[in-house]
């Protein structure tokens, strides 16, 4: 073995240190400050809807499409730059940019700019779960290694219930207070973003503090840092952001241009006829913008990390994993979404009222779910190579007869009780899946990876769940409706889950093996 890849005493024995207790703590913070600055505008949807003049579309795109679309895209390159640079000082830069964005949001005055606010916060955001989950594979061992995702995965639960507690009391006391004549001329909805955003500031400081792990520690397979890491950073970028996309598909000739602007070609003609049906041309329009990148980035992997791309993009495992827990996301982001606006316009619930019940117990319920179902997720891996995928299908399926009873019934008590259930069993499923991505690649291609799972999570979930069940909404003028077409995902996630869990055992026996044929040096 080289020198790179000096093997440790026995990883699997090692003992974890308190300073990785301590450092996963402050990523918690983190996750739980990047759910408040994204999930808050459902709390103030029906505010912003009103002053705004939006429709049940919009503001679907800007809560999923907006935001989603650029988190996915800047993924990529910031992935990259997970892999090769320093992870603190990514998410400490990360960190500021989301929160002075969320910040500024509160300034917008109308759709356009309230949209591109959304998309620096997406940007922002693009750099922490990259570099955390690299970060927290390099502090924690194999065996633990879904329990560590999943406490850091709770900041999502906790931050998505503490924005609408947070958002609701704001929004509801900055108006009674303030009912003409507000400083700055601020609507409670804007005074919300503000207050949420500016804590991150001061957080990055903090962030700064914390020490860089060497990469590959934990599974004693050390690897430098590269010589010039920015490097791939940029060849990522010209990858997947148009119009530097057709440069990228230059460097593989002719037929790679071709290739490229036949993809190009195809997905427009899609997003132009998806436009056209739903007369809605900014969602379709950025989600088309986000497929291409995509494909061009993905085109081209081969010839810049032939490798990571056998690992990644030609590894049914990996793509049927993320695409059958993308499903529970798209589910799971709209459901949580869409819970205070059924709540305040259906059942004319207070904004306070509707943050407080829907908020705090989808914060115990999200991190119950997401600590059971790590722990479980490792319970099972231990008995079952694909045990993980058990457990991302019961999030499936556990979650869909809550999220019915949620959208149909006239009852606050009801809807709480089944809002929480929904939530406990929709975010057990993201551990098993987050780590079960880890496992199927290399430690210098974890951020990569993460990236990658996170364009189910978000070009999938996130993107197209919320607006979809806007645009049946605003179709059918029901919005009971357009949350029950959220359930066409447990079908589709169940036969992605199935083919995962009959070909990961072997993609992760074989992963070396793979990795060397691809031409992966430094390999013992």
């Amino acid at each position: 073995m080289s020198e790179e890849a000096a093997v440790q005493p026995d990883p699997a024995k090692q003992k974890v240190p308190a300073y990785s207790w301590y450092a996963l703590s402050i990523l918690v913070i983190v996750y739980v400050l990047n759910f408040v600055d994204r999930n808050i505008i459902s709390i103030l949807a029906e505010d912003i809807k009103a002053d705004l003049g939006l429709r049940d579309d919009q503001i679907g795109f800007l809560y999923g499409t907006a935001f989603g679309v650029f988190y996915a895209l800047f993924g990529i390159p910031l992935g990259k730059l997970a892999d090769n640079w320093h992870r603190i000082r990514l998410m400490t830069v990360g960190l500021a940019v989301w929160s002075a964005f969320t910040a500024l949001s509160g300034f917008a005055k109308n759709f356009a700019m309230l949209s591109v606010a959304r998309i620096g916060v997406g940007v922002g955001e693009a750099t922490a779960s990259p570099a955390a989950y690299s970060l927290i594979s390099d502090w924690f061992p194999k065996k633990m290694r879904a329990t560590a995702l999943a406490i850091y995965s709770s900041g999502l639960y906790i931050g998505g219930g503490v924005s609408l507690l947070i958002g609701g009391a704001i929004v509801e006391r900055w108006n009674a207070a303030y009912p003409t004549d507000a400083p700055l001329d601020l609507a409670g909805w804007q005074a919300a973003f503000i207050i949420v955003g500016l804590p991150g500031l001061l957080l990055a400081c903090l962030v700064f503090t914390l020490r860089e792990p060497l990469r590959g520690e934990s599974e004693g397979m050390v690897t430098p840092p590269p010589k010039d890491p920015f490097r791939g950073f940029f060849r990522e970028l010209v990858a997947v952001i148009p119009p530097f996309t057709i440069y990228g598909a230059l460097q593989s000739g002719s037929r790679g241009l071709t290739f490229n602007l036949a993809g190009a070609l195809v997905i427009g003609l899609i997003a132009y006829a998806l436009a056209v049906a739903t007369g809605n041309f900014q969602q379709w329009i950025a989600v088309g913008i986000g497929y291409y990148a995509i494909f061009s980035w993905a085109s081209t992997l081969k010839d810049r990390d032939a490798s990571t791309f056998k690992l990644i993009w030609g590894t049914p495992a990996f793509l049927t994993t993320i695409l059958g827990y993308g499903m529970v996301a798209f589910m799971s982001y709209a459901a949580s979404f869409w819970a205070a606006p059924y709540a305040i316009r259906i059942l004319e619930e207070a904004p306070s009222t509707a943050g407080w019940w829907i908020g705090g117990p989808g914060a115990m319920g999200g991190f119950l779910g997401v600590i059971i179902g790590g722990r479980v997720a490792d319970w099972l891996r231990q008995r079952n190579p694909a045990g993980r995928l058990i457990m991302v299908a019961v999030g499936l399926v556990g979650a869909a007869p809550f999220l019915y009873l949620m959208f149909t019934t006239n009852d606050p008590t009801t809807f709480y009780i089944a809002a929480f259930l929904q939530s406990i069993f929709g975010s057990s499923a993201l551990g098993g899946a987050a780590a079960t991505t880890q496992d199927l690649v290399l430690p210098r291609m974890r951020g990569t990876a993460t990236a990658t799972f996170f364009l189910a999570t978000t070009l999938v979930g996130l993107a197209l769940g919320p607006y979809m069940a806007g645009q049946v909404s605003a179709m059918s003028g029901s919005l009971s409706v357009g949350g029950l077409s959220l359930l066409v995902a447990v079908p589709i996630g169940l036969v992605m889950l199935f083919v995962a869990y009959r070909t990961v055992p072997d993609a992760e026996r074989t992963l070396l093996d793979r990795a060397r044929e691809a031409g992966e040096e430094n390999l013992a």
